[in-house]
């Protein structure tokens, strides 16, 4: 027999891409700004500390990842969000782990209850949204609810869309800041506001903020900021893939609620893979330094600067609060959606680039993403003008 938990998730953005344009010549030299896999260049002490750690390779490391690098994980937070960050305990409140894409994965698994107030647990997921959050909640045996966040709503969910009725079922909440794809950061009255209502209904807050490092402005605000010190029902997810140029490296962490963090270290201990220790060691030292994540913010910075020159407002462009990607209203520029201009831009441009339909759910009321396209701005500067080059190229 097989299970069938997962049937109804679709195939993986990328496998439906290559469905898409199977079959189908590209009209430039291919460019893939599909994958958000950075191609900054990594800190350049990486390699010493690895290599003056290689003998770890030789031990079992911790589940929760050592000490060394929790401490620097809870000084990081401190400093990155201030007082009302309060300081996080790395003994309690702290575990590393092999990237966050697991993490939010596995977290639903051990946090969501097999029922809520009598009924099958809801967890409310951003819709368009990062593709593990379904698969987690399709694994606990929840109900996922997709929240549209469209442009109508500032790109992010809309909290009086819940009900009273439907928060007697909420469970767990999937929130992405700066967002994935859209680039909208939450305030702190936003946050405020989704932390009173989670701690209301004995719901849990999923804060992946692995784009929190990337910006042009301010800094993006993290649910820490409004805690006060007080983590209770907030778990914070966050890696080294986008702020440090590391997505080999698998380094991330998950930090809050002490009761919380202590059900998840049970399953890892149980059946986690924790991450060998030099790896450990050179996330240690990539959270202790701040010069390589100014030097890629600026290079960003450039990029961006880039594509307001040649955008302006087309597309329905607006430069993002955070993050890395480009998320462009193809039908409100081209008439056409997502999908279609994703054929256009590679038949005529050479372009890969993700439909939004792919990144999102039909809940009924629409798809948000199906006029959308989603870009990666991970190449270097020269890259990305081809890239505006090609996409501005093509007329209507």
């Amino acid at each position: 027999m097989q299970a069938d938990r997962f049937a109804t998730l679709p195939p993986s953005a990328f496998v439906r891409l290559r469905a898409l344009l199977e079959g189908r010549a590209a009209g430039a030299p291919a460019l893939d700004c599909t994958v958000g896999e950075p191609k900054h260049p990594y800190p350049d002490f990486i390699a010493r500390v690895l290599e003056d750690n290689i003998a770890g390779y030789g031990k079992y490391p911790p589940p929760d990842g050592p000490l060394e690098l929790r401490v620097a994980i809870a000084n990081w937070i401190t400093r990155r969000y201030g007082a009302n960050a309060g300081t996080l305990d790395p003994e309690t409140q702290i575990i590393a782990v092999n990237g966050t894409r697991e993490a939010l994965f596995n977290a639903c698994l051990a946090l969501c209850p097999t029922e809520k107030n009598g009924k099958q647990p809801l967890v409310l997921i951003p819709n368009p949204f990062y593709q593990c959050y379904a698969a987690g909640a399709a694994a606990a045996g929840a109900e996922a609810y997709f929240w549209n966040a469209t442009a109508e709503t500032g790109q992010l969910p809309a909290l009086e869309e819940i009900s009273d009725e439907m928060w007697d079922r909420v469970a767990i909440i999937y929130m992405c800041s700066p967002a994935n794809p859209q680039g909208a950061a939450a305030s702190k009255d936003y946050w405020r506001d989704l932390l009173t209502l989670a701690r209301k209904h004995n719901a849990i807050i999923f804060a992946d903020e692995c784009y929190s490092e990337i910006y042009a402005g301010d800094a993006p605000t993290g649910v820490a900021e409004v805690t006060g010190g007080d983590y209770a029902n907030v778990l914070i997810f966050n890696s080294l893939s986008k702020r440090s140029n590391l997505p080999g490296l698998r380094q991330g962490f998950v930090a809050g609620d002490a009761k919380l963090i202590a059900r998840l270290w049970k399953l890892r201990s149980l059946s986690g893979a924790p991450a060998p220790l030099p790896l450990c060691a050179a996330a240690t030292a990539c959270w202790q330094d701040e010069a390589h994540v100014t030097a890629n913010r600026k290079l960003y910075a450039d990029k961006f600067s880039d594509v307001d020159a040649a955008l302006g407002n087309r597309f329905n462009y607006k430069r993002p609060d955070g993050g890395f990607f480009l998320w462009l209203d193809t039908q409100a520029e081209w008439g056409i959606d997502g999908e279609t201009a994703a054929i256009r831009l590679w038949e005529e441009g050479g372009m890969r680039v993700l439909p939004g339909a792919y990144l999102s759910r039909d809940t009924g009321h629409g798809n948000p993403g199906t006029d959308y396209i989603r870009i990666a701005m991970t190449y270097d500067r020269p890259s990305t003008k081809d890239m505006l080059d090609r996409l501005t190229s093509l007329d209507r």
